[in-house]
């Protein structure tokens, strides 16, 4: 490098030849002097340009000191400029290694998608999905006339009883007419009708094409559960505008409409089939009334009565159409409550003489209070159900209680509660229902809610950097990843706490803030993720965070499905608002893959102090009660560094419970279904 500066410079072209040495006298002639220019120069001393050399006529005895002082200079701005050129190199390396990790981080999270995408497509293409498929085809064949109800009710157990060997036998052949695929169905060989119930949901959500709260995933959960275990199951749904198609598999419209009674006339409906999860779901769109589903959100608008009224109302007529024969029509919360007596006062003598109805309640929380006059929209008479044993609220005695409605006029009634009693729901969450259900206490079921223990499980997990179970052997490689990947202390001994959750309210985010200050004073990790589900639950954490400014936390403000297996595999604590949460199920997803659910705030639970040895509760409330319910953090904390051995064995033991949807949730339900069968 010195050589290039020295021959760019003016040193190379007279200062040092011979022609400066005067022929005359043999003695060196007034040399010129050497100054160094340098170019473009910065600051900090470097240089980005090349260095000239100056000369101006000097003796031959001042010229070698100055020589000597330029040379030396010139060494100096070289090693500056060398010094300056490798920190350029290594910033660039840097940016480079950035980018490279930045690729490695988007290839890594493509991947994740690829494996979420591969995990529903997994679970949308097996056999259930192509019988699901065929029994819609059935469907189609009765709207257009093709068959008759009589000869499509025989056709859909035909399905259900042989549910792989059709799939094999369609498989191929699914791309057929209708026509032609009615020859290859009544050349199917018949078999022995297995014992099963056949079940229509008729409901507002379901994950993951619409889902909101707490009773999409349950649909789906139940759905599927039910007909791993022999049962044939569909679904109804509004077609809302902003429904997720991508997760709809085989989306298609029915050519034939069908008409619904709503405000005094028939109005038109478009049919749309499809598969979700394995399940066949009917996707109804109005005509006339295209503005009802045609909005951005599924519910708080004035006229969510008008809304899911009509869409009830439409459901009834369509099965009637469609020549369907449930044993059990299952309705959902108030949106579609109103079945219930449109069933029994209008539907119940068109041919569905054998078919009951079940309610699920998620709670009692949103009832829909309306004038009297408005159940005429569907053909219900106002005047003879605007009475106390019917539909009259119970506190507003002018106004009718559509979720009432569907506890008086079901069969059963099951609310979904993993904690609470019976006498509990009743007497302390009823919100004004208590003398209703106190009348009709006998319908009154408690279920847990479940979770899907094909999508969560640490065995098996495409998320997880190492695959566990209940030896727990892979769990701490998961914790180390966690830890990397959120740029914390990576030491498996660390006590991680974890906590994943949709809301968080005021008194809870002060309980958690004097849980970080006095667990992170012993050294104790945290990772927060919310749900995203709530309005303004991002800003709320991200300005808690920047309040507390602790370096053992870390606040994740997007949900993000493949990190919340990593984080509950890493984690081993996980801190829960509440055990009776039904739309994340994190208290048993935490179980299953090996972490301690703690509460918040212990002390502020009605569950915290005392066990319920209530026969009415749950198994899982039972297990909770005896097992985690009495600990703080703080105790479990210590448990779990100066005990590990009971802590193992509680954390087994815990990993080895199934309280999935398969379990004792459709367990009950399927009890229920048997029960009201049997009236």
């Amino acid at each position: 490098m010195i050589t290039e500066m020295l021959s760019s410079s003016s040193i190379g072209k007279t200062p040092l030849s011979r022609s400066n040495f005067s022929p005359s006298n043999g003695k060196p002639s007034r040399a010129s002097f050497i100054c160094c220019v340098r170019k473009n120069a910065e600051s900090n001393g470097s240089s980005s340009g090349p260095l000239q050399l100056e000369l101006g006529n000097q003796s031959s005895d001042e010229n070698v000191p100055q020589m000597r002082s330029a040379i030396r200079k010139l060494f100096r701005e070289a090693q500056q400029n060398i010094l300056y050129l490798n920190k350029q190199r290594i910033l660039a390396m840097e940016e480079l290694d950035r980018v490279k990790r930045e690729k490695r981080s988007l290839l890594d999270r493509i991947e994740q998608l690829e494996r979420i995408k591969l995990m529903y497509t997994r679970k949308g293409c097996d056999k259930f999905s192509l019988s699901a498929e065929l029994l819609l085809r059935i469907d189609s064949m009765v709207l257009t006339s093709l068959i008759g109800s009589k000869e499509a009710s025989e056709f859909r157990w035909l399905v259900m009883d042989s549910i792989g060997s059709i799939a094999d036998y369609f498989s191929e052949k699914m791309h057929k007419q209708d026509t032609e695929l009615l020859v290859e169905l009544r050349h199917f060989p018949r078999k022995s009708r297995k014992s099963g119930y056949h079940i229509i949901h008729i409901c507002t959500e379901m994950a993951p094409v619409v889902s909101v709260g707490s009773l999409a995933p349950y649909v789906t959960g139940l759905s599927r559960a039910l007909q791993r275990k022999g049962n044939l199951v569909e679904v109804i749904l509004p077609k809302y505008a902003s429904l997720n198609l991508n997760e709809v598999h085989g989306l298609r419209e029915v050519e034939a409409e069908f008409h619904s009674y709503f405000n005094g006339q028939l109005h038109g409906n478009r049919i749309w089939t499809g598969v979700v999860c394995g399940i066949g779901v009917t996707f109804i769109e109005p005509l006339y009334y295209s503005a009802f589903f045609g909005c951005e959100n599924i519910y708080g608008y004035s006229n969510d009565f008008e809304r899911f009224t009509y869409f009830s109302r439409a459901s009834l007529d369509y099965i009637i159409k469609a020549g369907k024969h449930p044993d059990v029509l299952h309705i959902h919360n108030w949106e579609t409550s109103i079945v219930g007596p449109l069933f029994w006062d209008v539907f119940v003598n068109q041919g569905l003489g054998g078919t009951r109805i079940m309610l699920t309640c998620q709670s009692f929380e949103s009832q829909c209070v309306e004038q009297p006059e408005k159940l005429a929209l569907c053909g219900l008479d106002p005047y003879g159900l605007h009475c106390s044993d019917r539909l009259q609220d119970n506190n507003k005695s002018h106004l009718v209680n559509v979720l009432k409605a569907g506890v008086v006029y079901s069969n059963n009634v099951i609310i979904m509660s993993s904690m609470q009693t019976k006498g509990q729901i009743i007497h302390a969450t009823s919100h004004g229902l208590e003398p209703t259900l106190t009348i009709h206490k006998d319908k009154l079921v408690v279920a847990p809610p479940g979770f899907d223990s094909s999508a969560w499980d640490p065995s098996v997990d495409m998320f997880l950097p190492q695959n566990y179970s209940a030896d727990l052997k892979g769990k701490s490689v998961c914790k180390v990843s966690l830890q990397q990947h959120l740029g914390l202390q990576e030491k498996a001994s660390i006590v991680l706490v974890g906590c994943i959750f949709s809301d968080i309210s005021d008194i809870e985010l002060e309980n958690l803030k004097t849980l970080i200050w006095m667990a992170s004073r012993r050294g104790v990790q945290f990772v927060f993720m919310g749900s995203g589900q709530t309005p303004g639950l991002n800003s709320t954490l991200e300005y808690f965070e920047e309040e507390l400014k602790d370096e053992n936390m870390r606040f994740l403000n997007k949900y993000d499905e493949s990190l919340a297996h990593l984080v509950l595999a890493g984690s081993d604590i996980m801190l829960c608002p509440s055990f009776d949460g039904t739309v994340l199920q994190i208290p048993l997803k935490a179980m299953r893959y090996g972490a301690m659910p703690i509460l918040l705030d212990f002390t502020d639970s009605k569950y915290g102090h005392s066990v319920d040895r209530d026969l009415e509760g749950t198994e899982f409330s039972r297990y909770i009660n005896d097992t985690f319910s009495n600990m703080p953090l703080n105790q479990a904390i210590d448990e779990l560094k100066n005990n590990p051995s009971k802590w193992d064995k509680k954390i087994v033991d815990a990993m080895t419970k199934d309280f999935s949807w398969d379990a004792k949730c459709c367990d009950i339900h399927i009890s229920a279904y048997t029960a009201i069968k049997n009236l």
